[in-house]
């Protein structure tokens, strides 16, 4: 019985670690395969303006134009 529980809990854990993980790359391989290498960074800068999801800050080029976005809006005296 107590190895039953176990079990259970061990797979919905790795469940929601490969669900979680899933999440993290699909977007990255959608904009490695369908976007085109000159437009990427075009569409960094529109997502930074957009989402502040943390999961898409993992990519480098977002990341970039998230600090970039946040810089400008200092220098504007906008909120956050």
């Amino acid at each position: 019985m107590e190895y039953t529980i176990f079990a259970i809990v061990a797979g919905v854990t790795v469940l929601c670690i490969c669900v979680e993980l899933l999440a993290a790359v699909i977007p990255l391989l959608v904009v490695l395969t369908f976007v085109p290498p000159e437009e990427r960074p075009a569409l960094a800068a529109v997502l930074a303006a957009t989402d502040s999801s943390r999961r898409l800050r993992l990519w480098p080029a977002l990341r970039v134009a998230v600090e970039a976005r946040r810089l400008s809006r200092r220098r504007r005296g906008g909120p956050r």
